[in-house]
């Protein structure tokens, strides 16, 4: 039994080759054969864009949301005038939140420093030097301006021309020392003045050329020439011990030149002893 069946399969081999190579045949001929593969991968393909390997942005879908919503919780209610109350606002909490104005810098002065020296002082008011730039107010004083009056028994006088007459003659444009910084500057500054040691405003204050400010240093000096009626708290000078002004040069009418014609009969001629003038 079993060479029969080796005789077979021996016979199928053939046959078996047969057909795989009549099936390798029809394949081909369907394609069009391996040249024509080869002509059509040989063509130029296009060239894809650089851009085309990024790939597009996908918008994003926004998510719907929805919430119910109480209009009589989200709408303020309906006020009229006069149920609203006005009321202050509150403190704030500390000092740090107030604005304010920025304070000046704080010029450092040396160790040795005892004021600046001002030569050739002006006084434009009595209490008020001008010089080397400064414009400076004695401190501690209420200055007498130059247009200021004053009453004694019902009378005015000009005090404040009279005081600013008095502190020129004391200055006499000797220098004057004040507590200003060395730079100059034209704001009007209040500082402290000297001539060598003797203090400017107490000399104002005492001699009634200045009132003393209230709270300052000279209040016991110028209650004392309030009392004594000195300056500005007492009379208006007197001008009895000048000398009189000059009387003034009386004018006589002028007296007409004598003419040197007579009249006679109404007619003007030249005297007798006169020679006619030639014709």
């Amino acid at each position: 039994m079993r060479l029969p069946h080796l005789a077979l399969a021996v016979l199928a081999i053939p046959a078996m080759a047969t057909a795989i190579v009549a099936g390798g045949r029809a394949v081909q001929s369907e394609s069009g054969g391996p040249w024509e593969q080869i002509q059509v991968s040989a063509e130029p393909q296009p060239a894809a864009p650089a851009t085309s390997a990024i790939p597009k942005p996908v918008p994003a879908k926004q998510a719907a949301h929805s919430r119910a919503i109480d209009p009589e919780i989200v709408v303020p209610p309906q006020l009229g005038s006069n149920e609203l109350e006005r009321i202050e606002p509150r403190a704030p909490l500390s000092d740090l939140a107030l604005a304010g104005p920025p304070k000046p810098p704080k010029t450092k002065m040396p160790d040795d420093w005892k004021g600046t020296k001002l030569f050739q002082p002006v006084a434009s008011a009595a209490g008020v030097i001008e010089a080397k730039g400064y414009s400076i107010a004695v401190s501690g004083i209420d200055i007498v301006k130059q247009e200021e009056t004053c009453t004694d028994g019902g009378e005015s006088w000009n005090c404040g021309i009279r005081a600013r007459t008095a502190f020129r003659a004391f200055l006499r444009s000797r220098a004057v020392v004040c507590a200003v910084p060395p730079e100059g500057g034209r704001d009007l500054i209040a500082a402290e003045c000297r001539i060598g040691n003797q203090d400017i405003g107490q000399w104002l204050v005492e001699n009634g050329w200045a009132r003393a400010a209230k709270g300052g240093p000279y209040v016991e000096a110028g209650e004392k020439a309030r009392a004594a009626k000195k300056g500005v708290f007492g009379p208006a000078p007197s001008v009895s011990g000048l000398p009189p002004l000059p009387a003034a040069a009386s004018r006589s009418a002028p007296v007409a030149p004598s003419s040197i014609l007579e009249e006679q009969d109404g007619i003007l001629m030249p005297p007798a002893d006169q020679p006619a003038p030639a014709e």
